[in-house]
């Protein structure tokens, strides 16, 4: 089968599209032939070597996580699904941008009618994030929550989510994205020089909790309105979170069949859009991954095997 792989650290131009033996399920896996897999931002910094103290490679490795897919084969011991079964899920065995993809019979859960491979097969990684910032900053119907990022891969759940929790909405996002979130209920702010006075006056002086899906100094944006540290959640800095007390709950803390299942649901449903920005065929993973690091994408980036 075709799998991505890159046997050193380095740029976009070490990922290759490599011929590897199929694997063979084992007891409670199956495998599944995947149809859809999204692409992540930490897959870029993994591959890079900067998250090599927390996440180390072993050469050569693979990628991805998300996936979905029609199960091929099922080992001993599988409960609740069959060869053919439509099913979506999550692998830690950076394995899912293949052909082919063996995972444990308790990371998938059943494709619901309606829901599109490409969203079945993008959902898990910003689902469950998405699902675990809202989670950590707990809005209440009155709130108003910040969100940074909020026309990203995350960001655009986690928009989503907090209204269904009753919240008022503040995102910031450029200028091209803000039709989008007026749509949803949102109250769009541009980002970037004066955000600080923008959110303020969005806000009307009262901002409840923050979410920091970009990094780039807004832990400390959020302390600087007032925001409660243990109100603030950013998955990616770290560093600042720690100085201040913020939180870091992320795909971690989320990581479940169950929780993947209700997103799912809700998606199918029409009560969750997972935006796709654009998809590829797996051979062309180099250029799937030149459009998500130029950023500002809206939405998820999705590579397909089956159209190699």
């Amino acid at each position: 089968m075709k799998a991505v792989r890159f046997h050193e650290y380095g740029e976009i131009d070490v990922l290759r599209v490599e011929e590897v033996e199929r694997p063979v399920p084992g007891a409670g896996q199956v495998l599944v032939e995947v149809r859809a897999a999204g692409i992540q931002p930490g897959e870029v910094m993994i591959r890079k070597g900067a998250r090599h103290d927390r996440w180390p490679a072993t050469f050569p490795t693979g990628q991805g996580s998300d996936l979905a897919g029609v199960v091929a084969e099922v080992g001993p011991q599988v409960r609740g699904f069959a060869v053919g079964d439509e099913v979506l899920g999550f692998t830690h065995n950076r394995a899912s941008q293949a052909e082919f993809v063996v995972v444990d019979d308790v990371n998938v859960v059943s494709r619901p009618q309606g829901l599109s491979w490409d969203v079945a097969g993008s959902l898990y990684v910003a689902g469950t994030t998405a699902y675990a910032t809202v989670f950590a900053v707990d809005p209440a119907p009155g709130d108003t929550v910040v969100v940074a990022g909020a026309a990203g891969g995350v960001g655009s759940l986690a928009v989503q989510l907090a209204r269904r929790r009753g919240a008022t909405v503040i995102g910031l996002a450029s200028e091209r994205n803000h039709a989008w979130l007026k749509e949803r209920g949102v109250v769009p702010v541009e980002y970037g020089q004066d955000v600080t006075e923008r959110i303020r006056q969005a806000s009307g002086g009262s901002i409840d909790a923050f979410i920091d899906t970009f990094g780039d100094g807004y832990v400390d944006l959020a302390v600087q309105l007032g925001v409660r540290p243990e109100r603030i959640n950013t998955i990616r800095d770290w560093q600042a979170a720690a100085r201040v007390g913020a939180r870091t709950y992320g795909e971690g803390a989320a990581a479940c069949a169950v929780v993947l299942g209700e997103l799912a649901r809700l998606a199918a449903r029409g009560e969750l859009e997972v935006p796709i920005a654009r998809t590829y065929p797996l051979e062309r993973v180099q250029d799937a991954f030149r459009e998500l690091e130029r950023g500002h994408t809206h939405g998820k980036i999705v590579l397909r095997p089956q159209d190699s």
